[in-house]
């Protein structure tokens, strides 16, 4: 029965994480909020495990992109070296300043009320971005250039915050330096892939003396889970925003926010 239990908690926890790893409401907000009240708790490296599922996602959807990056002859747009460069510029800033705050951040900051704090900001800003700025798609990804590229690296450290969210301080930040919403969101997507790897890496490498046979399987489950929702997740965003704003996921945020409050903070 405890058997059961476990693969049924982690069924549901790779539900969440694809569901809001590439949405602008903050997945590592949902799964703390998502144990509180389930009233479990995994071994810290099972977050890494299923974003790395919902991270397989994005590989597997945009695998053409991908393969023009590896391709090191390609010289133009967001591809081979230059693609490589200019993510490397998005992951960079978030590296280093993982490096220095990142435990200082897990010890004081993941409470709800800072989710729900970060929620409920978030969500006003996206409302109010998508009010007063106008979106263009003027060459896709490929236009990105450098400085973009790294701009959206310096707002990426802001999720570091739980509750922020790693794709909405990414698109927030594309949006603010003349992306459309496409081109934000595609770009949010390729720029989780180096930071969930990193991070992964890095949580893993210090859990894993940890780790117990029997936590296989809710791991393999989750995984697998989280890849296959996350993947219907970011194909079902491209079409939303084809034809809506973001604005809804504003709203969202800061519904949630008031009822991270009132059930878990006052």
């Amino acid at each position: 029965m405890a058997e059961f239990t476990a693969w049924l908690m982690a069924v549901l926890m790779g539900v969440v994480e694809g569901i809001t790893e590439y949405l602008p409401v903050s997945s590592t907000g949902h799964l703390i909020l998502a144990e509180k009240w389930m009233g479990t708790s995994f071994h810290e490296s099972f977050e890494v495990v299923i974003q790395s599922g919902a991270m397989l996602a994005v590989l597997v959807e945009y695998r053409r992109r991908f393969l023009r990056l590896a391709d090191l002859r390609v010289r133009e747009g967001f591809s081979g070296c230059r693609g490589l460069f200019w993510l490397f510029l998005t992951t960079l800033p978030a590296v280093v300043f993982g490096v220095l705050f990142h435990d200082a951040i897990k010890a004081k900051l993941f409470s709800p009320a800072t989710i729900a704090v970060a929620l409920g900001a978030g969500g006003a800003a996206m409302i109010a971005l998508e009010r007063w700025l106008p979106s263009h798609d003027e060459g896709g990804v490929d236009a990105i250039g450098w400085k973009r590229a790294l701009g959206v690296g310096l707002f990426q450290c802001i999720a570091m915050v739980p509750g922020t969210s790693r794709s909405m301080a990414t698109i927030l930040g594309g949006r603010l330096m003349g992306l459309g919403r496409k081109t934000a969101a595609e770009y949010s997507f390729f720029a989780a892939v180096p930071v969930l790897l990193l991070a992964g890496a890095y949580d893993l490498y210090k859990g894993w003396g940890s780790l117990q046979r029997s936590d296989l399987a809710p791991y393999a489950i989750g995984l697998v889970v989280s890849f296959f929702v996350a993947w219907a997740s970011i194909r079902w965003l491209m079409r939303l925003i084809s034809h809506h704003t973001f604005e809804g996921f504003g709203w969202y945020r800061i519904a949630l926010s008031l009822v991270v409050w009132w059930t878990l903070v006052r």
